[in-house]
């Protein structure tokens, strides 16, 4: 018996130790990342507001005419502090996001010739605080909320016009919002970790227009709102 004990206590001492979390550790994670736009576009009617009916049915033909933007894959790094054994603050960092911008809804001859409008690159650093359930398994989910800041890096885009030549399209430079968490950790072998992770996050930007070089004057109030999944692996220090 006593053999039997001394065995089992040299095979705990001498085995990998699995990734878990305690107070002052850090945690550097590489994730593949998808994000998903859930673009809400009021594009005809501020358009309307800004200039009026007829500037409208000129450029789109169509009272329901709306931007969209479409997804991107990229790839993306965070860095995790582990300020007690359950609470982590989370800083996530990406390379840029960048997404085409169309048009949708436009009517036959519409004064924008091309839906296509280009694509914007944006940069968002998000920092979040997060709740970590189980951090001594080897399965520990988390729930985390905090803030993104969005920097448009580049920002400018162009409608195409038959009559009026290339018009210069903006979005805002920089946006704030709120941002929700959840995901989980499979704790490995010598600290390493798989994790997977979505964030919801709640961005608005307004987007500008300088018709005819008259000045930039807002034709939507463009709320992005994307869906972002991620998948990778992380290492504990």
């Amino acid at each position: 018996m006593k053999k039997s004990l001394l065995v089992l206590a040299l095979a705990a001492a001498f085995a990998p130790v699995l990734a878990q979390a305690e107070a002052g550790d850090w945690v550097v994670r590489l994730r593949a990342t998808n994000v998903a736009p859930d673009v809400s576009s009021n594009l005809a009617s501020q358009t309307t507001a800004s200039y009026n009916a007829a500037t409208t049915d000129l450029l789109y033909n169509s009272t329901s005419a709306n931007l969209t933007v479409d997804n991107n894959t990229i790839p993306e790094l965070d860095i995790s502090y582990y300020i007690t054994k359950n609470i982590a603050a989370e800083l996530i960092l990406a390379l840029g996001t960048r997404h085409e911008v169309a048009i949708s809804g436009m009517g036959a001859g519409a004064a924008i010739s091309d839906a296509n409008l280009g694509s914007v690159n944006l940069l968002p650093p998000t920092l979040t605080a997060q709740w970590h359930f189980m951090p001594d398994q080897t399965f520990d989910p988390y729930v985390g909320a905090g803030v993104a800041y969005v920097l448009g890096m580049d920002r400018s885009l162009t409608a195409q016009s038959a009559l009026a030549g290339s018009q210069p399209i903006r979005i805002d430079r920089n946006n704030f919002g709120g941002v929700f968490q959840a995901g989980f950790d499979v704790n490995l072998q010598d600290k390493w970790l798989v994790n997977f992770d979505v964030k919801k996050l709640w961005v608005s930007t307004d987007v500008e227009l300088n018709l005819l070089n008259t000045g930039w004057k807002k034709i939507d109030s463009l709320d992005l709102n994307p869906l972002v999944v991620s998948i990778g692996f992380g290492k504990k220090f």
